[in-house]
């Protein structure tokens, strides 16, 4: 053990001494991510059963939770897509989700993704609308930071309920995180481009195309997209082990919370939900603080999406040479605007929700007739037909 001690700090020797004497300013950048590959891979080596673990942990967590919930999502999407959904959609609902965004009415279908389904699929279908040339690059550019939120599920389920343990809280926080996400299309500029109102491409299917055809490049794509997801959960996942079980970064840590003042355990679970958001926010639900304290961190961690989502995201935008940097910049800002809303709505008191009162609207699937359920289905997608036709009345 002491002569792998040894051969990871004359490694690291090395990496250092070639940074001091390479004199190309691109070195140091390729310096400092092998030098963290490096230290990674030797965690890997000396805590083989702490990464195997959390390895599995996030295979089981995609696997039970994510690609179960997702791939059939992706499959309809795709099969929607192939049959002009995006048409239809922008006629049906282009005029009352869009316009108050400025975005073109072919937008309506992306944003309707990313409110049921969330992150990362706003981005991926806002560049296949670009890829296809319906919407330009700056309207794709700010469609992608709009179109940018958790699914619903995940804040009323995972957070509200089970982490908080009270969905009123959970209600709170998926409000404040779709708002974010209105302010930032009034926040971002706006380039009007005159191609933006105009729909270039019309998806229809070929008459040679079969359903089969559509079935398979549909769940070929949702596979490949589902893959994609997963790899980064379970890379993501052992990276937040390693860190958790590593004494330099615990070292690290310990500095700079003698240093600040702050809490080290907050600080940890601050930067573990800045990496990675499900975890942090787990972290930040144990802590014994105030609830107001609690709220307004997982606020900007599910505005902000963390290093995980960010980096899924990078993997669709990035042969679209769409800025990271200006993505970040402004997934902080949406973070910031989040934590400002939820303030408002917990100070103010607006949703005066029990829990008791709250379980009551979130009645069991089991207690409700199936044709109650159909109507209320039925009822629900006819309002925007009725609303279309009253704008078209008074217009």
């Amino acid at each position: 053990m002491k002569l792998l001690f040894y051969l990871i700090f004359l490694i690291i020797g090395l990496l250092i001494f070639n940074l001091i004497k390479s004199k190309n300013k691109g070195f140091s950048k390729n310096f400092i991510f092998t030098l963290l590959c490096t230290i990674l891979i030797f965690n890997i080596v000396l805590n083989p059963k702490v990464c195997i673990d959390s390895a599995l942990e996030g295979a089981q967590l995609f696997l039970n939770s994510v690609f179960v919930s997702l791939f059939p999502f992706l499959v309809l999407i795709n099969i929607m897509l192939y049959y002009d959904g995006v048409n239809i959609y922008s006629n049906l609902l282009g005029g009352i989700l869009c316009k108050p965004l400025k975005l073109p009415r072919e937008c309506s279908v992306v944003i309707l993704i990313s409110i049921l389904c969330g992150y990362p699929l706003g981005a991926k279908y806002a560049c296949e609308l670009y890829e296809k040339k319906i919407i330009s690059y700056t309207t794709c550019e700010r469609l992608i930071s709009i179109a940018s939120n958790p699914s619903p599920l995940f804040i009323l389920g995972a957070i509200g309920t089970s982490m908080l343990k009270d969905p009123s809280l959970g209600l709170i926080l998926l409000i404040s995180s779709y708002l974010s996400c209105i302010i930032m299309s009034f926040l971002l500029p706006s380039h009007k481009n005159l191609n933006d109102n105009i729909y270039l491409y019309r998806n229809v299917t070929k008459e040679n195309t079969t359903i089969g055809d559509i079935l398979k490049n549909s769940i070929d794509n949702a596979i490949k997209t589902s893959i994609s997801i997963g790899g980064f959960i379970i890379f993501f996942s052992v990276l937040t082990a390693i860190i958790k079980n590593n004494i330099l970064f615990d070292i690290v840590f310990k500095s700079i919370s003698s240093f600040t003042g702050m809490n080290l355990v907050l600080l940890e679970s601050f930067f573990l939900g800045l990496l990675e958001m499900t975890n942090g926010t787990h972290l930040i639900s144990e802590l014994n603080i105030d609830i107001l304290y609690k709220l307004i961190i997982i606020s900007f961690f599910i505005a902000f999406s963390g290093i995980s989502i960010i980096s899924q995201t990078y993997s669709i935008t990035y042969k679209y040479n769409f800025p990271i940097n200006l993505y970040v910049k402004r997934k902080v800002l949406q973070g910031l605007v989040c934590i400002l809303l939820t303030l408002i709505i917990y100070k103010s008191n607006m949703l005066d929700l029990s829990q008791s009162t709250f379980n009551i609207g979130l009645m069991n699937y089991s207690s409700i007739n199936l044709k109650k359920i159909f109507l209320i289905e039925v009822f629900i997608l006819s309002i925007p037909i009725v609303m279309k036709k009253l704008l078209i009345r008074f217009s």
